[in-house]
C-alpha cells in the first residue's frame, strides 16, 4: 500500500505553521505564479465549501466553465457529481469541492479550449495551497477524483483502478478514498450507466464511512 503523504514537511506552506481561514488563503493564491499555468488561465479557481466541511472532493484541475467563473466543479462534470450526491445520500451543503490544481490547464483547438493534464512540476506547485486548505477545514473524508488528486496525495504509485474505495489513514485523523473522476463517466459513452452506478456506489460507501463515525 501507497503511504500518506498529505502533509510533507511545512503543512501549511507558509513557514509560520498558522492555520487560516478558506477566504484568506483563497486571496494568497489568487496570486499564485508558481508555475506558468497563470500565464494562459483567466484566474486562480480555489476550493468552495463550508469551512467547517465533513468531507473534501478533490478533482484534478479547473476546466473551462470553471475557469471563466472563477468556481469549481460548475461544468458537466460537476453537475454530474452533484447529481451522484444526491443519489448516496451526501448532504452537498456539507461538502468543500476543489482541485489539486488551481489554474486551467488547455490547448487551443480553434475556437475550443481543450483541457489538458497537469504534468508533476504543475502539481507538486499547487500542492501547497490543498494541503493547507485541509489544514484550516480538517474534514472527516477526502474523497480524491480521479487519478491526479489520488496520486497527489498517496503518491505516484497508487492506482485507481486497482484501490479506488480503499480508505485510508491519512495525518490529522482525516481518512481518504479514492475513485474515478465524474468526468470519465462522460466520456464512458455506452458504458455511462454503469459508470455512474459504481461511482455513486463508492459514494454510498463515503456516506456509510461517515454514518457509521457517527453511531
Amino acid at each position: 500500500m501507497t503511504g500518506p503523504t498529505l502533509f510533507d514537511g511545512d503543512r501549511n506552506g507558509d513557514g509560520d505553521g498558522e492555520a487560516r481561514s478558506v477566504e484568506q488563503l483563497a486571496a494568497e493564491a489568487a496570486a499564485c505564479q508558481d508555475c506558468d499555468l497563470y500565464r494562459n488561465a483567466t484566474r486562480t479557481v480555489f476550493g468552495e465549501g463550508p469551512s467547517d466541511a465533513n468531507v473534501v472532493m478533490m478533482g484534478e484541475v479547473p476546466g473551462d466553465k470553471e475557469d471563466l467563473s472563477g468556481r469549481p466543479f460548475v461544468g458537466p462534470a460537476g453537475k454530474l457529481l452533484d447529481e451522484a450526491m444526491l443519489e448516496a445520500g451526501i448532504d452537498r451543503t456539507r461538502v468543500y469541492v476543489t482541485n489539486a490544481v488551481k489554474h486551467f490547464k488547455w490547448r487551443p483547438a480553434g475556437k475550443v479550449r481543450l483541457h489538458q493534464k497537469p504534468n508533476r512540476e504543475e502539481i507538486n506547485a499547487c500542492r501547497q495551497w490543498w494541503q493547507r486548505e485541509l489544514a484550516v477545514i480538517r474534514p472527516e473524508l477526502l474523497v480524491c477524483l480521479g487519478a491526479t488528486a489520488a496520486q497527489a496525495v498517496f503518491g505516484p504509485s497508487f492506482r485507481v483502478t486497482k484501490q479506488r474505495g480503499q480508505f485510508i489513514p491519512l495525518p490529522d485523523g482525516i481518512t481518504g478514498v479514492a475513485t474515478i473522476h465524474p468526468s470519465a463517466i462522460l466520456r464512458a459513452e455506452e458504458r455511462r450507466d454503469a459508470e455512474f452506478a459504481a461511482f455513486v456506489d463508492d459514494l454510498r460507501a463515503v456516506a456509510a464511512r461517515l454514518k457509521a463515525a457517527r453511531s
